[in-house]
């Protein structure tokens, strides 16, 4: 709940700088108040912790209210959503936003881009979430389509958009699998969507929570997980280092605030799924898909298996455009969230070296399933795809309805909808596959195995 001090003070200062005339940045040369200006991305859901969520619940306006209290420097907080990380770095560039949250190539090109600028270079303070294998970028197709393998796009238009996660991921895919003649299409994750329900494309390469959501509204089919790869994906928050030095309080805060939405989120998942859904107008399954159990690690420390995928990103981005040298592990910054980890108490470098999701379901990672029924206030955990089945089809049986059901990727461990997986009947045990392509594979090493439907699956199950 956002505290009732961070409130009042932002309404009265919203109000102050409307009967004045002024702008904020006057009103605080006027009136000696700082303004704080953060740039997120609502429905980049893997930054929610730094932006959605952290907004909805008010935990920084409240931490800067408490140096308030002690200071009495008052502080007024200004929020600005963008669809990707690319406006959020002009801003920075042009010294309107200060802090800003984005995912690891867009974080990249910002550092590179701001750091000729003494008043807009930037620095990477923390992760806000990150999966090691890169599972959260992925590549669909229409629901029609007979694509069933990443190359059967050879010779189509594929829209991204250029720079992004998404986009990374798609060239890499590419590349290692020697697949040519696939023509990009630039564009906004919605545009993109539009396309693709069009057919102006035939495939789309997004970041969270675009795959999710499409295939969730039944407009898309997975084709491609970024797990394949094999290679961290992540999304974290940047700072101007000028902004920084001049208001290391309001960037200790921020952290804080940071800390307080992370933990709020691996505590209290499907709250904090609800709460994310409502402030980015995505559905509750799809945020839940990502935010929940299972999903995105939701971890605020800067793990050097991380930094180093960082500097493996480098010659990508060099190869599509104008990116300058950038020293990575110089651009990374962890000593300001240290310090804030000191002063709560926790040991930063055991949080950094672990490398286990904060959030779980009880039992094998690798197999636990989660069962969520409609009108119901809590998730059941299932310790297996194989029972999951059942206790769906026991509870439909019974009058239930199913509002969303979650399992692992039976390869790679990507939590995906159970109604929208491939599944593969192995003697008496039901295996969900993400993507067509892995279920082959399973296929291909397990003779005797059977592919079958969804219904099929839970009809068999008994």
């Amino acid at each position: 709940m956002k505290q009732p001090t961070a409130r009042l003070a932002s309404i009265v200062f919203a109000i102050a700088a409307t009967v004045s005339g002024c702008s904020l940045e006057s009103l605080s040369q006027s009136s000696g108040v700082v303004n704080v200006v953060v740039g997120y991305q609502s429905k980049t859901i893997n930054t929610v912790t730094a932006g959605t969520l952290l907004r909805a619940q008010g935990y920084l306006e409240h931490r800067l209210a408490d140096i308030t209290t002690r200071t009495g420097t008052k502080y007024a907080v200004r929020w600005q959503d963008y669809d990707t990380g690319a406006p959020i770095t002009a801003q920075m560039l042009a010294e309107k936003i200060d802090i800003g949250s984005m995912g690891d190539y867009p974080m990249l090109i910002n550092g590179s881009k701001t750091q000729a600028n003494p008043l807009a270079k930037t620095e990477i303070v923390s992760i806000t979430g990150y999966n090691p294998k890169g599972a959260l970028n992925m590549v669909v197709v229409k629901p029609d389509s007979s694509a069933t393998t990443l190359a059967d796009l050879a010779g189509t238009k594929v829209s991204a958009s250029v720079g992004s996660a998404g986009h990374g991921t798609l060239m890499r895919a590419l590349d290692r699998a020697g697949i040519t003649g696939v023509e990009v299409l630039n564009q906004q994750p919605q545009i993109g969507a539009s396309a693709l329900e069009s057919g102006q494309v035939q495939g789309l390469s997004q970041f969270v929570a675009w795959p999710g959501l499409l295939v969730f509204q039944g407009k898309a089919k997975l084709l491609y997980d970024g797990a394949e790869l094999n290679l961290p994906t992540l999304h974290g928050v940047v700072v101007r280092r000028s902004y920084a030095s001049a208001h290391p309080e309001v960037l200790g805060a921020f952290l804080q605030a940071q800390l307080d939405a992370t933990d709020f989120l691996n505590d209290k998942p499907l709250e904090a799924a609800r709460i994310v859904a409502q402030g980015s107008g995505l559905p509750q399954e799809v945020v839940y898909l990502y935010n929940g159990p299972g999903g995105t690690s939701f971890d605020t420390t800067l793990k050097p298996s991380l930094v180093e995928a960082l500097k493996s990103d480098v010659p990508y981005l060099k190869s599509i455009g104008d990116f300058a040298d950038l020293d990575v592990p110089a651009f990374v910054q962890d000593a300001p969230l240290r310090a804030v980890f000191a002063a709560r108490g926790r040991d930063y470098n055991a949080a950094r070296a672990s490398g286990t999701n904060p959030s779980l379901l009880s039992g094998d990672p690798q197999l636990a399933s989660e069962l969520w029924l409609d009108g119901a206030d809590s998730t059941q955990t299932v310790a297996n795809p194989t029972s999951l089945l059942r206790a769906i089809r026991d509870a439909t049986a019974h009058g239930s309805k199913v509002r969303a059901a979650f399992v692992p990727d039976t390869e790679f461990g990507t939590r995906w909808f159970a109604d929208k997986a491939v599944w593969v009947q192995d003697g008496q045990t039901y295996l969900p596959f993400g993507t067509p392509a892995g279920a082959h594979r399973y296929l291909a090493a397990h003779p005797g195995s059977a592919a079958i439907n969804y219904q099929e699956a839970l009809g068999g199950s008994a």
